[in-house]
């Protein structure tokens, strides 16, 4: 048994990987799925297309893969998170589409909570802000909204989870209902410093604690899948949420290294060690792993639309048909136009927390086409992240590297590590394996099952396939910093 089997299953689609006892992709697969939008800001997806996406690609990569399922030492799970799921105890029936973590139905209720004053609280325990952003609120809709939920949670019979919980709970055959501890803490249900569920949160919000999950390691037993499904029983070893799983898959062990995702958003996480780092700057403090009932900290600053804004110059806007075409188009673009993107599509992430602004275009002229567009759209993505490292720097006292390790989909364009790097003045490091999501889940599982090596050997192994060093001046770094700054303040005022 020398494979490993990762599962990845995001917010857009569920992929399946097979890893080899060397931590080298065998074979792949990946299925789409649809996205439901029943109102403006609302954003779902049925669960059951979560399940069948999920399992079908698994059944498709060891195919293609040429093994069977006796080759398999275990599995990793690593989730979109904070979306939320809750289900039928006996039947696993969905009573309600999964309420993505893109979702701002409850701004409302976020807003009435700060109001009166408990932020702070919430703050305290759970290291994250009042944002619908976060599992806890949701669930307190679908408890509040769908006829029946909250009578029958509170009886007992329904599960809530993240979607790493209802995977799990599919793939055990309802044997096992748990998590692990950085999708916990993605919920505002868990207090991140004791290690447990907060009773005072639960009570406030109306949630009925029988709902939640088991909270374990990164690398545990989490339960066995059921035989019928891959033709053989497997142990499930490894669980992290997708940014986490990240943090992980690029090595990033040290107090002080940074790494930032881009896919559908972006994420960017720097580990503070055994301390949990209040933020004066509005970033979320953030369990990275935890092994051994010993958590890891990290600073993460969130930002909704990355990857996504390529996907709205696709879809929304048609000036593209595939998102390869953003580079040569921004590469043609007029340096004479500085136009500028704020992607607040669905409001601002971290360090702004705007939940009700909308994005914005500033700067056009007669001469604004397509290759403006597209520069400043990847534009858009290196001024968020600076953002989130400006927060991160004024946070984080202690000396860390001033090296950002980067990977996800977007990372694949050289002109926007490029820019990413002049715009952050820092160095920029590709890594050989771009799927460090997956690999993380996969060196969870894998080495749980004793077939990869320690942290220290797994650190060992990161390789880089390319450094991007700072190539822009300073008076044009700060002006077009200055520019992005003006246009997020002039979006936020709207």
């Amino acid at each position: 048994m020398t494979y490993i089997l990762a599962i990845d299953q995001g917010t857009t689609s569920s992929r399946a990987i097979i890893f080899d006892k060397d931590m080298k992709i065998v074979a792949s697969d990946q299925e789409e799925f649809p996205q439901h939008f029943p109102h403006s800001g609302w954003v779902e997806h049925d669960p059951d297309d979560l399940w069948s996406t999920t399992a079908g690609t698994c059944r498709s990569v060891i195919e293609r893969a040429r093994i069977s399922a006796d080759d398999i030492a275990a599995i990793g799970i690593t989730n979109q998170r904070e979306t939320t799921v809750v289900w039928d105890k006996a039947t696993g029936k969905p009573v309600h589409n999964a309420i993505v973590w893109q979702d701002r139905r409850t701004s409302d209720y976020c807003r009435e909570l700060r109001d009166a004053g408990h932020e702070e609280m919430f703050t305290e325990r759970t290291g994250l802000l009042l944002d619908p952003y976060f599992s806890g609120t949701k669930l307190r809709w679908i408890l509040e909204n769908v006829d029946g939920v909250r009578e029958r949670a509170e009886a007992g019979e329904l599960l809530f989870g993240t979607v790493d919980s209802f995977l799990i709970w599919k793939l055990t055959g309802g044997a096992s209902h748990v998590t692990d501890a950085t999708n916990a803490a993605r919920t505002l249900l868990y207090d991140i410093r004791k290690g447990r569920w907060s009773t005072t949160i639960c009570e406030m919000l109306g949630i009925p604690m029988q709902m939640l999950p088991e909270v374990k390691d990164c690398a545990a037993d989490f339960g066995t899948c059921r035989a019928d499904l891959f033709g053989k029983a497997l142990p499930v070893l490894g669980v992290a949420g997708d940014q986490q799983a990240a943090t992980v898959g690029q090595a990033c062990f040290k107090p002080g290294m940074m790494k930032s995702t881009y896919g559908t958003g972006c994420f960017a996480l720097l580990n503070t060690g055994d301390t949990p780092v209040a933020s004066q700057n509005r970033l979320l403090t953030t369990i990275a792993y935890q092994f051994d009932g010993k958590p890891t900290y990290a600073l993460e600053g969130s930002i909704f639309i990355a990857g996504a804004v390529v996907q709205w110059l696709r879809d929304g806007i048609k000036i593209i048909r595939e998102a390869k075409e953003t580079q040569p188009l921004a590469e043609k673009a007029d340096d004479g136009q500085d136009v500028i993107l704020v992607p607040a599509f669905t409001g601002l992430g971290a360090p702004y927390w705007d939940a009700d602004c909308r994005g914005a275009i500033f700067g056009l002229t007669r001469g604004t086409g397509p290759e403006e567009f597209a520069r400043a759209a990847l534009e858009s993505v290196g001024y968020q992240t600076r953002d989130l490292l400006e927060a991160m720097k004024a946070d984080w006292e202690a000396d860390g590297e001033d090296v950002l390790r980067v990977d996800g989909g977007m990372t694949a364009s050289d002109w926007a590590m490029q820019f990413l790097s002049d715009i952050i003045g820092a160095q920029v490091d590709r890594p050989e394996v771009l799927e460090t999501t997956a690999l993380g889940a996969a060196w969870l599982a894998g080495s749980r099952a004793g077939i990869y090596p320690d942290m220290d050997g797994f650190a060992e192994s990161w390789a880089l396939d390319r450094r991007f060093e700072p190539d822009m001046d300073d008076e044009t770094r700060d002006r077009k910093y200055a520019g992005w700054k003006k246009a997020v303040k002039a979006t936020m005022s709207v």
